[in-house]
């Protein structure tokens, strides 16, 4: 009986420096998943480095390395989703270049797998040593109100290293959308899962492309992605400030007529005016993030252009 083939999609963004590491890493333990037949699928996110380069070689080393390049950098989100829909495996894994997903856990995901105990091997980090912690405290902080404000299961320190079979991959394929959070989106397709906790892991080789900013915006991408909450939130703040004003008019009224004193008290009307104003442009801002993102939808781009794939 043939083997079953184990696709591995390695999203990459100038990772020259690991990707070798990570090959060999991969090679070590191979011999430990004597079940599967193993391919490697590169995705270059428009790298200014020579992870295109390391690309072409181990594809010339190695048959089973595969690669694709896109035209220029669109972001991890299309890289997963461009490995997921160019991958051929019964098996599908996601891992980072840098090898803190450790490799050292691929038998055991893929014994579960195997076993048919579930369709999806999750990991997660138990810990956040190594990151500063600010960055950690607004992480976790980020993942807790993700899971109160949206009906998506997202665990505090999931990473996209996961495994999964090809009838979870269509289902992840199935959803189209032009603004992606995977995180979000593994969750939201089900399937049983099983998940597998490790101590936090150093990269091997270069620097994190993640700054605090860019981790920020993919929060906002993630809540406006799988939660309506923010759009409540903004319908209730304009309600509580009607409330209020009518208030203030009804005392403002009352004051008139009983001490005859209209127009004291300018300081904290404008402190007032000041606040409302506020609230009015966090609403608007709200409101255009909602509609930025079904207007980026409504145009139908496609969520990566490939420049190159495996030398064609």
């Amino acid at each position: 009986m043939s083997k079953k083939l184990l696709t591995i999609i390695v999203p990459c963004y100038n990772e020259e420096e690991s990707l070798p590491i990570f090959y060999e890493a991969i090679r070590d333990v191979e011999p430990k998943l004597p079940t599967v037949d193993i391919e490697f699928l590169f995705v270059d996110d428009g790298s200014k480095d020579k992870t295109l380069e390391v690309c072409r070689q181990l594809h010339e080393k190695d048959e089973r390395v595969h690669y694709v390049s896109f035209s220029r950098n669109f972001g991890k989100e299309a890289g997963i989703y461009a490995g997921l829909e160019k991958s051929k495996g019964d098996y599908v894994v996601i891992m980072d270049a840098d090898l803190q997903d450790p490799p050292a856990l691929l038998p055991e995901m893929l014994g579960y797998i195997e076993s048919g105990e579930c369709e999806v091997v999750a990991t997660r980090r138990v810990d956040r040593k190594g990151e500063p912690p600010i960055r950690s405290w607004f992480a976790r902080k980020f993942y807790r109100l993700m899971n109160k404000i949206s009906s998506t299961d997202i665990v505090d320190g999931a990473r996209d290293y996961q495994m999964m079979t090809r009838k979870v991959v269509n289902a992840i394929l199935s959803m189209k959308e032009y603004n992606r959070f995977s995180k979000g989106i593994f969750g939201w397709v089900g399937f049983k899962r099983k998940w597998l906790e490790f101590e936090n892991v150093e990269r091997v080789a270069g620097e994190t492309k993640w700054s605090f900013w860019k981790l920020f915006l993919y929060a906002i991408d993630g809540i406006v992605a799988f939660s309506t909450a923010p759009l409540i939130m903004a319908s209730i703040f304009g309600l509580i400030m009607c409330l209020v004003a009518f208030l203030f008019i009804v005392v403002i009224i009352v004051r008139t007529l009983v001490f005859g004193d209209p127009t004291s008290g300018w300081p904290s009307m404008v402190c007032i005016i000041l606040l409302v104003s506020g609230i009015q442009l966090l609403c608007m801002g709200i409101l255009g993030q909602y509609l930025s993102k079904a207007y980026l939808e409504t145009k139908n781009r496609p969520i990566y252009l490939v420049q190159e794939e495996d030398g064609k």
